[in-house]
C-alpha cells in the first residue's frame, strides 16, 4: 500500500483544497462562505473547510459539511448559539450534504502551546482555507510520530463513558444512526493514528485508514472494516453501538494508552 499524505522529508502535505471540490458541492461551499461572514462579522478570524468535501471524496446526499471557525476571541454561548443556526440552515437548504459538523474556537487557543499537537496540527495539515487569514503560516510543520498520536486520539478513554450514556439514552432510529456515524468515525481514525506512526503516512479516507490498520492488528481487521462502513453509511443498530462502547473501543482506547500514553490536559474553554 502507497505511502502519501507526507512529501520526501517525512512532514505532512497539507490535505484538500478548494481545487478539489466537487461540482455538486461548490454551492453549499459558496453558500458557507457568505453565511459565515454574515454571522461573524469582525468576530471571525479565519474559516476552514475539513473532511471529505475538501478532499474531493464526498458522496451527494450521504456526505457531511464540516467547517472549522477560529473568532478573535474566545467563543462565547451566543457565538456557539449563531453556530447551530449556521449549521442547521445550511444543512436544511441543501440536499447535497447529510449533516453540517462545525468546530469553533478562539485563535489564542488554536495557536497556544496546549493545543500545538492537537488544534494546530488538525489546522495545519487537514484545513482548507475558505475565509480571513491562514493560521497555518504561525504553526510549525508536523511529522506522524507517536507524539502526534497521543495528543490527536489519546483520550478515547475519557469518551467512553459518555458514549455509554448517549448509547443508553438513545430511542429511535435517527438517533442510533447519528450515534453510530459519531462513534464509527472516532474510532476508525483513533485506530488509524494507532498505527500512524509506524506507517509513517498519512490519510484522511476511513476506508484506507482501516485497511491500514488491519495490517498491525490482523485480529481486529474486520472489527475496523465494518466501523468504517457504517462511518460511511450509518445504521439503526444499538447492537452495534454497544459493540463500540463495550468491545472495540476499551480495547483500541487500553491499546492506545499503552503505546502513545493519553493525551495531555487541555485548560477549559472560557464562555
Amino acid at each position: 500500500m502507497e505511502r502519501r499524505g507526507v512529501d520526501a522529508y517525512g512532514f505532512f502535505e497539507r490535505e484538500g483544497s478548494l481545487g478539489q471540490v466537487r461540482a455538486e458541492f461548490r454551492g453549499v461551499v459558496a453558500a458557507a462562505r457568505e453565511r459565515i461572514a454574515e454571522a461573524y462579522g469582525r468576530r471571525l478570524h479565519s474559516a476552514y473547510l475539513y473532511g471529505s468535501v475538501p478532499r474531493g471524496t464526498a458522496r451527494p446526499g450521504h456526505s457531511n459539511l464540516d467547517l472549522l471557525l477560529v473568532l478573535h476571541h474566545e467563543p462565547t454561548h451566543e457565538d456557539h448559539d449563531t453556530t447551530e443556526v449556521l449549521a442547521r440552515g445550511l444543512d436544511e437548504d441543501f440536499a447535497e450534504i447529510d449533516g453540517v459538523d462545525v468546530l469553533l474556537h478562539g485563535k489564542d487557543r488554536v495557536l497556544g502551546e496546549a493545543e500545538r499537537f492537537g488544534l494546530g496540527w488538525f489546522l495545519a495539515c487537514l484545513c482548507t482555507p475558505l475565509l480571513g487569514a491562514d493560521l497555518a503560516e504561525h504553526l510549525p510543520r508536523y511529522r506522524p510520530d507517536s507524539l502526534l498520536a497521543r495528543e490527536t486520539n489519546g483520550d478515547l478513554a475519557e469518551l467512553l463513558p459518555d458514549w455509554r450514556a448517549r448509547t443508553r439514552a438513545a430511542s429511535t432510529p435517527q438517533e442510533y444512526r447519528e450515534l453510530s456515524r459519531t462513534f464509527a468515525r472516532r474510532l476508525v481514525r483513533t485506530g488509524f493514528t494507532l498505527v500512524m506512526p509506524r506507517w509513517a503516512g498519512w490519510t484522511g479516507d476511513l476506508a484506507e485508514s482501516a485497511e491500514i490498520f488491519g495490517l498491525y492488528y490482523p485480529e481486529r481487521a474486520a472489527q475496523m472494516r465494518a466501523a468504517a462502513a457504517v462511518a460511511l453509511d450509518p445504521v439503526a443498530d444499538p447492537a452495534v453501538l454497544r459493540s463500540y462502547v463495550e468491545d472495540l473501543g476499551p480495547w483500541l482506547a487500553n491499546e492506545y494508552a499503552t503505546r502513545h500514553g493519553t493525551k495531555s490536559p487541555r485548560p477549559p474553554e472560557e464562555s
